[in-house]
């Protein structure tokens, strides 16, 4: 897939990285023997859907790791939301990892990020860490827990720089789990299937009330199965006390 890789992202893994998705392939199926962990085991859907699907939310940031962070400050400013978002070495977290993903092909493709698996499960938390002793990951950390709850503890709540979150409910529901624990100035990646204006209305509704506002929308195809999927990028622009203090001065 290294052709593809390049065409579609415009970066490609290196030798050590590609063994890593080999062995996280490998070690997901002998997961999914005991663990209900995902019904995508087939090497090429598994790449598509779990491997090309992760690393497409963050599109921009690869690039600019394959620039060696050699951008200067005028063509920052122009670029997407998700080209300022970064920074050199960023706290993230996966909102319901799951199996690992998006979190884990992006740990092993950003090896300076430093990134939180969290999930309710601690089966699954246990099982991640296994498998991040297995494949010698050592920017992620695994956490069980709950977004809701962990928003209301001084430790996690804003104190990411950004959120990353798929297939955990409605958008405005992702955006309810992932804002609070973002730092004023971070991003919330919301990997998305279909996108519609109705879903849209939604959102803006609750962004409004969280501080947040969508700074962009992509739309893409797969590679080989060409479905259509989006990616939301969700600037968080202020705290919801701060939003609370404005009312409170117009009144």
């Amino acid at each position: 897939m290294t052709s593809v890789w390049q065409e579609t992202l415009n970066w490609q893994p290196n030798a050590e990285q590609q063994q890593q998705f080999q062995r996280l392939y490998e070690l997901i199926c002998r997961g999914n023997q005991q663990l209900n962990l995902t019904r995508i085991t087939e090497p090429i859907e598994f790449w598509e859907k779990h491997l090309w699907d992760s690393l497409r939310g963050i599109k921009n940031e690869l690039q600019m790791a394959n620039l060696g962070w050699q951008i200067e400050e005028d063509k920052m400013q122009s670029e997407t939301s998700n080209v300022k978002s970064q920074i050199a070495n960023p706290q993230v977290i996966d909102i319901g990892t799951g199996a690992g993903f998006p979190g884990l092909p992006v740990a092993i493709a950003q090896p300076n990020w430093q990134i939180t698996l969290l999930d309710s499960t601690r089966k699954k938390i246990t099982f991640l860490e296994t498998l991040l002793i297995e494949l010698g990951i050592k920017n992620a950390t695994p956490l069980t827990g709950r977004s809701e709850e962990l928003g209301k503890q001084r430790q996690h709540r804003s104190s990411y720089d950004i959120a990353l979150i798929r297939a955990v409910g409605s958008a405005s529901i992702c955006a309810e789990y992932a804002l609070p624990l973002l730092k004023v100035g971070g991003l919330a990646i919301l990997y998305r299937g279909n996108w519609t204006d109705e879903e849209n209305s939604s959102l803006q509704a609750t962004l409004e009330r969280l501080g947040g506002t969508i700074e962009s929308t992509e739309q893409f195809t797969t590679p080989l199965s060409k479905s259509v999927r989006h990616c939301l990028y969700l600037r968080k622009i202020e705290s919801p006390n701060q939003i609370k203090n404005v009312k409170l001065k117009i009144k």
